[in-house]
């Protein structure tokens, strides 16, 4: 028993390794530049191994979204749940983890903007993509509601989900481009907050 675990957790390294090793490459070369041979080199493993592993570098890619997506989403997450159980603390925490590391990373951003290069020509990859996004859009959703006490209805929370989704990754998009660029993290984060703030108040008033 103790050596199926050791084979498992072996695999599990493994497979975690071609998939670092596929982030580090797509943020390197892009999409059009990832090879089997590419990867395989940077994790410093045979080519034989990755389709031990996997479907082909194309279900590798899918995996490491998938994976990248998960990363984000803990780090988020993480934020959220450090900041207590005051509704209104929660969703900021939400909106700033954005401009935070791990997620403020110029290398992140690079692995990104080659996986949406894919979402054209892939189907599983525009998939994943729609998977990911509906599950952030999800969380913004379930902190709105929590912030408005269920006041809101369900088309109201979905279109100010879809805006503070689109202004974060907006902002994000700016800063991991240009470290030095015309504004900082904490420029970033008062311009988000205060458009909660005015969200937040004109949906209280009514």
């Amino acid at each position: 028993m103790a050596r199926a675990a050791f084979v498992r957790e072996d695999a599990d390294v493994r497979r975690q390794s071609l998939i670092q090793a596929t982030a580090a490459c797509l943020a390197e070369q892009g999409a059009r530049g990832v090879s089997v041979r590419s990867i395989c080199r940077k994790a410093g493993v045979s080519a034989g191994l990755l389709t031990h592993y996997f479907d082909g570098i194309g279900d590798l890619i899918v995996a490491t979204y998938r994976d990248t997506g998960r990363k984000v989403a803990e780090a988020v997450d993480g934020a959220v749940g450090a900041a207590g159980d005051d509704p209104r603390a929660r969703l900021e925490a939400y909106v700033t983890a954005s401009f935070r590391p791990p997620v403020l990373d110029p290398d992140l951003l690079a692995t990104w903007l080659a996986f949406w290069s894919l979402m054209k020509s892939d189907p599983q990859v525009a998939e994943v993509h729609g998977q990911l996004y509906a599950e952030f859009r999800g969380e913004l959703d379930s902190l709105l509601r929590d912030c408005w006490c269920d006041r809101a209805d369900a088309g109201e929370v979905r279109l100010a989900a879809i805006a503070i989704n689109a202004l974060v990754d907006g902002l994000w998009l700016e800063l991991c481009l240009d470290e030095r660029g015309p504004f900082s993290p904490a420029e970033a984060e008062k311009l988000a907050l205060d458009w909660l703030d005015a969200l937040i108040a004109r949906r209280s008033a009514e």
